[in-house]
């Protein structure tokens, strides 16, 4: 709450906070006038619920490439149900941004959509198409698919070694109902 409150003059567009306890994250946004973000590491409808319920924060991340084009759609509609903003949590490659922006494209909640501009020298070659972006906005893609392919000899030119970078990020198994 503390960090929310000393960022508060710095009028952020928004402060994430990854917490698994909705109670906890609505307290901090009512302790605050700095936007809370949260939700990337949500994987299932059913997980969003109970933040949604209590608006326990300003704007809702999806997390596409996890979560699925369709499960994530689900989200943000279940979202605007609620009346809350949803943004693509987008730190992938160029695919996934593909798919974000497909998935801003049905939705009428999306607040904005991040991307990552750091990353591998080779990323421009691993799809088939770059994103189109101009003066902050990317062009929807247009071709079949997300309208792009991964190119499969740079991916094999590159494999993925979690070693290397110290970071794992695994999907709980569905709860049974």
């Amino acid at each position: 709450m503390r960090i929310a409150q000393v960022l508060e003059p710095f009028n952020l567009h928004w402060l994430e906070i990854d917490r698994y306890d909705p109670e906890a994250l609505l307290q901090i946004k009512q302790s605050t006038n700095t936007k809370i973000c949260t939700g990337e590491n949500l994987y299932y409808m059913h997980d969003y619920i109970p933040y949604f319920e209590r608006h326990a924060a300003d704007v809702f991340m999806i997390d596409v490439p996890w979560n699925g084009f369709g499960p994530s759609k689900k989200i943000g509609d279940l979202a605007e149900v609620y009346q809350l903003n949803v943004a693509p949590h987008n730190y992938y490659s160029h695919m996934s941004s593909l798919m974000s922006a497909s998935l801003c494209a049905v939705l009428s909640n999306v607040r904005i959509m991040e991307i990552d501009i750091d990353d591998v020298p080779w990323k421009d070659e691993l799809t088939t198409a770059v994103p189109e972006i101009k003066d902050g906005y990317m062009t929807i893609p247009s071709g079949p698919g997300w309208g792009a392919d991964i190119n499969e000899e740079v991916a094999r030119a590159h494999p993925w070694n979690a070693s290397q970078v110290g970071y794992s990020k695994t999907v709980p198994p569905p709860k049974s109902f």
